[in-house]
């Protein structure tokens, strides 16, 4: 049996053959639970299946998954919005160990579960890069996850492979181990949830494309607009404009992208769909948080809305919870605002409702600033109506009083994390600090702690009769450290930071301490630029990055490059050369960002 399929992967869009093999084995497939916020059919779903790692290289497929996971959770909107995520993985012991054609088509072709393989499925009309997936056989293994389902859901396989090299179409596929592996499941995530385009201007490496000849593009970041035309017209990313773009520089217009070298611009110089390491700018962070929101509902349940309550209960909402802000839930009787604080219930006993019927709303709405958009705000407000009859008695509650879902409690959390509960009946919920409560006043099931500005260690519990849960609340931010090949002078001065010489390239590599176990995550900007990841070096995970005036080729894609100065003590000097200032940072696995550390270094002329 033979499937055709179509997926963009980097700079292209090709179709590919490729065989399928037998009915997977799900016998052999072990579902490991990485990151659970609650049940799978309230949540966003993201699966990741392992292929080409034999039973013996499992460790291996778990790290992988780690550092994935944990870069992934560092991206905004990825990061505000891991409260709405289960991360699940799917263990596949292969027969064989890596994928197809890895690195070249004269490779082996390797026997594994999910038949993964370079150049398109080993097609030689394809490009090395191209790393595609039996889709058949990862959603038997996806299905593996009980609760989950095409609509909740987003899969990713990813391969036993060093190579550089990933996929976004229906599903997502990036290799494992490369040094910006962990870059691509992100970019390519922006593909396959996102429905984004890339913004590269060229279609192969090393050849900038052609002008742009076609219609005005479909995609949302992509334009062929004046900045006079979209503001006039309220087109585009219009409303962005002028904003300091979250991947550095300023929202605006650049030249190049839809892999055409001219003749189409997108919004950002440099942003995740145009170069790995960055983030998401805001015109595509908009759209990941629209496509993340939409694969569950920010209004979970609550008190029934099928039939006519009485006036003599409690009315309760469920809610989700993002990790960086409370959502807003806002009550009206007969049209007119309750004064409730954004509390998740109201005990209608206290509003002496006159006798016959009443109209109660709640309404739940998300107030991020990712979002500009009236139309994708609107799909991130869900309202739910009861008709309140005063002559209704409503039956004693006897459902068993306990937790339903909350913040994982198997894993610190963050300094400035938002907390949360939800209880099988709308009853107060106290939270405490070291054993001392903290007021709550309104919504009780969310704890804001960067109001508290905590520092070090806590223990944070939230208690209802009978039950209380418990927390380690990680307030200590990750120190990053930075270590340089050896310059030709350096000078330390008290309260500035230190500056070094260097006649030629040089090296920069970045560690981190940290109390949390599971990796952390290190980014650095130059000149003031977006924040970049430090991956070590794209060709080698353990060497430093490597700094040049005009930066290092490979394959085709430059790295290091300085680019112009920022303030140079020569009136002729050539971009790259001159007085640079590097800051660096760190950001633990409980999701703390660690206060930035900068140094200045001046590249001299050879």
């Amino acid at each position: 049996m033979w499937r055709r399929a179509l997926v963009m992967a980097g700079a292209v869009l090709i179709p590919f053959v490729v065989a399928l093999p037998a009915e997977a084995n799900a016998e052999a497939a072990t579902v490991v639970p990485v990151r659970i916020t609650g049940d799978p059919a309230k949540r966003f779903n993201i699966v990741i299946v392992g292929d080409g790692y034999t039973a013996a290289e499992m460790p291996k497929f778990r790290q992988h998954v780690d550092r994935h996971v944990n870069v992934l959770l560092t991206l905004e909107p990825f990061r505000t919005y891991r409260s709405y995520l289960n991360v699940y993985s799917v263990e596949v012991p292969s027969g064989e160990s890596g994928v197809d054609c890895d690195p070249d088509l004269t490779s082996p072709r390797r026997d594994t579960p999910l038949n993964m393989g370079f150049w398109g499925g080993c097609n030689s009309a394809s490009v090395q890069r191209l790393l595609t997936v039996d889709n058949a056989a990862l959603s038997r293994y996806a299905d593996l996850v009980t609760g989950t389902n095409a609509g909740n859901r987003q899969l990713l396989a990813i391969g036993n492979s060093d190579t550089y090299g990933g996929a976004g179409g229906t599903y997502a596929t990036a290799s494992g181990g490369n040094a910006l592996s962990a870059l691509i499941t992100p970019h390519e995530l922006g593909h396959s949830l996102g429905g984004l385009d890339d913004e590269y201007d060229y279609y192969s490496r090393g050849a900038r494309g052609d002008k742009y000849n076609g219609a005005e593009p479909s995609s949302i970041h992509h334009t062929l607009l004046t900045t006079q035309q979209m503001r006039s017209e309220r087109a585009k990313w219009w409303r962005w404009l002028g904003e300091p773009s979250e991947s550095g520089g300023t929202i605006g217009r650049y030249e190049g992208g839809l892999y055409s070298g001219t003749g189409v611009w997108r919004p950002s110089k440099h942003s995740m769909m145009k170069s790995l390491g960055y983030y998401f700018d805001q015109v595509s962070r908009e759209r990941m948080t629209e496509r993340i929101s939409a694969k569950t509902s920010i209004l979970q349940g609550g008190t029934p809305d099928t039939a006519p309550i009485g006036a003599d209960r409690a009315v309760w909402v469920e809610t989700l919870h993002p990790a960086g802000h409370p959502l807003t839930v806002t009550w009206r009787l007969d049209g007119r605002e309750l004064p409730t604080h954004g509390s998740r219930s109201i005990d209608l006993r206290h509003l002496r409702l006159s006798p016959g019927k009443h109209t109660l709303t709640a309404t739940v709405a998300d107030p991020t600033p990712f979002v500009r958009d009236p139309a994708i705000r609107a799909a991130l407000t869900k309202t739910r109506t009861w008709t309140v009859d005063t002559a209704i008695k409503t039956p004693p509650d006897t459902t068993p009083l306990g937790f339903t879902s909350s913040t994982p409690t198997d894993r610190p959390v963050g300094g400035e994390d938002v907390v949360y509960v939800e209880t099988s009946r709308p009853v107060p919920v106290s939270w405490a600090i070291d054993g001392r409560r903290v007021p709550t006043p309104g919504n009780d099931r969310d704890i804001e702690l960067k109001r508290l500005r905590l520092k070090g260690s806590h223990t944070l519990t939230a208690s209802i009769p009978g039950r209380t849960l418990t927390w380690k609340v990680d307030a200590t931010d990750p120190v990053a450290k930075f270590e340089l090949s050896t310059p030709v002078s350096s000078a330390t001065r008290p309260g500035r930071p230190p500056e070094y010489v260097f006649n030629g390239p040089f090296t920069m590599k970045l560690t981190s301490t940290d109390d949390t176990p599971g990796a952390t995550v290190m980014e650095f900007r130059v000149n003031g630029d977006g924040w970049y990841n430090y991956f070590g070096w794209p060709t080698d995970a353990n060497a430093p990055f490597l700094f040049t005036a005009e930066g290092t080729n490979i394959d085709n894609l430059v790295y290091g490059k300085l680019g112009e100065p920022r303030l140079s003590p020569w009136d002729d000097v050539p971009p790259g050369y001159g007085r640079h200032t590097i800051e660096y940072r760190a950001i633990d696995p409980a999701g703390n960002i660690g206060e930035s550390g900068k140094f200045i270094v001046t590249l001299q002329r050879p």
